[in-house]
């Protein structure tokens, strides 16, 4: 497939001529669901990582030698996911893992990469509350999402009841954890904040939209935080229009639907309703163009949609191929320490950069839904450091992360100590 090569750095391409630094190939692992529930939103983030590949590769590999991409399926089933990244770590001997999109599909990796020294590339926003050794983090943190939304929802919208409405898996569970305190804080009183988590692949949502309905009975207007994640999105969606609920009577602002998700829905009747990332495909900037020409020529379809994770995916990519270049070698040791301050252009313009807790710091993007399925931009800040712990919870409240100086994921201010620097919290 062709494609046109986006952001090639002046050391990639000098690689052409370098001879091979490294046992050749370089394996990258790509551990992203490709069947059940999650292969809506996680079959994107195989493909954009087989085009990153490409373009390196064309760009003259990475230390001598070209990279090879290595795909494995783990079919949306959680504890697979260590089992596939075992089997990537040993078996294939990948260098570097990039994948997982749930957290409890990430939390079954951890062990896994922390036992073997593995290293894995994390893009999708999460609910944060871990600073692994072995993982970047290049998703939103709490602080670079789901704050700043309800803060639109507070500041902007007038919002004074909220529904939380999540997957029933960790990730929702501690965000709404989160943004219940933060809520609170804020003086939003305790029964005017609704919280209801259904199973992955929910359908019926006759009941729980008419509960949510209800909440404005009283003259409140009612917001919905959403973190429902994967094909259960269609349902809830579909159960909004049914029953006539627009963004105008009670918005809807998603931390897990980007423009994937919207390709599958007749969004006319979602007009208006938002959602929080750090990058939407309509970002106008000569850097989005460009990944969206070269992504529209790789896939062979210009409908299909670029969206949050891939940049992600993209900035964690070219970020460990600048380290790798640095250290001269793939060992996980050196690779990680040359991460720490590492900088790359975001799609929507600015810089992210790598900070020594492992996230990134980058903008955080409000946008509204469409006709056509893709998102006006209402909203964008400059770059957020990332927070791998949150302010707003008393059990965190007092942690930090810094891999690079303090070396400890979960340190104490308090106390002045490391607490551990393993990561089952």
């Amino acid at each position: 497939m062709a494609f046109k090569p986006l952001l090639a750095s002046a050391t990639a391409l000098a690689l052409l001529s370098t001879p091979a630094l490294a046992d050749c190939p370089i394996k990258v692992g790509v551990l992203h669901s490709l069947s059940g529930s999650m292969a809506i939103s996680e079959t994107t983030l195989r493909d954009v990582m087989l085009m990153l590949v490409e373009q390196q590769n064309a760009a003259g590999g990475l230390l001598g030698c070209q990279i090879e991409a290595v795909v494995v399926d783990p079919a949306s089933d959680w504890p697979l996911f260590a089992e596939r990244a075992r089997e990537l770590l040993t078996v294939s001997e990948v260098d570097v893992i990039f994948g997982a999109w749930t957290s409890v599909s990430r939390k079954s990796v951890l062990p896994v990469l922390e036992e073997l020294n593995g290293l894995m590339f994390y893009p999708v926003q999460y609910e944060g509350q871990e600073s692994s050794r072995n993982v970047f983090y290049t998703g939103a943190a709490p602080n670079q999402q789901a704050i700043p939304a309800v803060d639109y929802f507070l500041e902007e919208l007038g919002v004074t009841s909220f529904a939380l409405l999540g997957t029933d898996y960790v990730y929702p569970r501690t965000t709404n954890a989160i943004l219940e305190a933060y809520l609170l804080s804020k003086g939003i009183a305790p029964e005017n904040i609704f919280v209801n988590y259904t199973p992955f692949g929910h359908s019926d949502w006759s009941t729980i939209v008419s509960d949510v309905v209800a909440l404005g009975a009283g003259g409140e207007q009612v917001g919905v935080i959403s973190t429902i994640n994967g094909d259960a999105n269609i349902g809830f969606y579909t159960e909004l229009a049914a029953q006539g609920v627009s963004a105008d009577d009670i918005p809807v602002v998603a931390f897990s639907v980007g423009e994937e998700e919207l390709s599958g829905l007749d969004t006319s009747r979602l007009v208006g309703h938002l959602a929080a990332w750090n990058y939407f495909m309509s970002a106008d900037t000569p850097e989005n163009e460009a990944f969206i020409e070269a992504w529209h020529a790789f896939i062979g379809d210009t409908a299909r949609p670029t969206n949050d994770p891939m940049e992600a995916h993209y900035i964690g990519f070219n970020m460990w191929v600048n380290a790798v270049t640095e250290a001269g070698t793939t060992d996980v040791d050196a690779v990680r320490a040359a991460m720490w301050g590492q900088e790359f252009p975001n799609l929507t313009g600015g810089t992210s950069v790598m900070l020594p807790n492992h996230h990134l710091a980058k903008p955080v993007l409000i946008g509204e839904i469409r006709a056509d399925g893709q998102f006006d931009i209402i909203s964008q800040t400059t770059e957020v450091p990332g927070e791998a712990w949150t302010p707003f919870l008393t059990e965190s409240a007092t942690l930090t992360s810094d891999w690079a100086t303090l070396g400890c994921g979960m340190y104490d201010t308090a106390t002045s100590t490391c607490v551990q620097l393993t990561s089952n919290y």
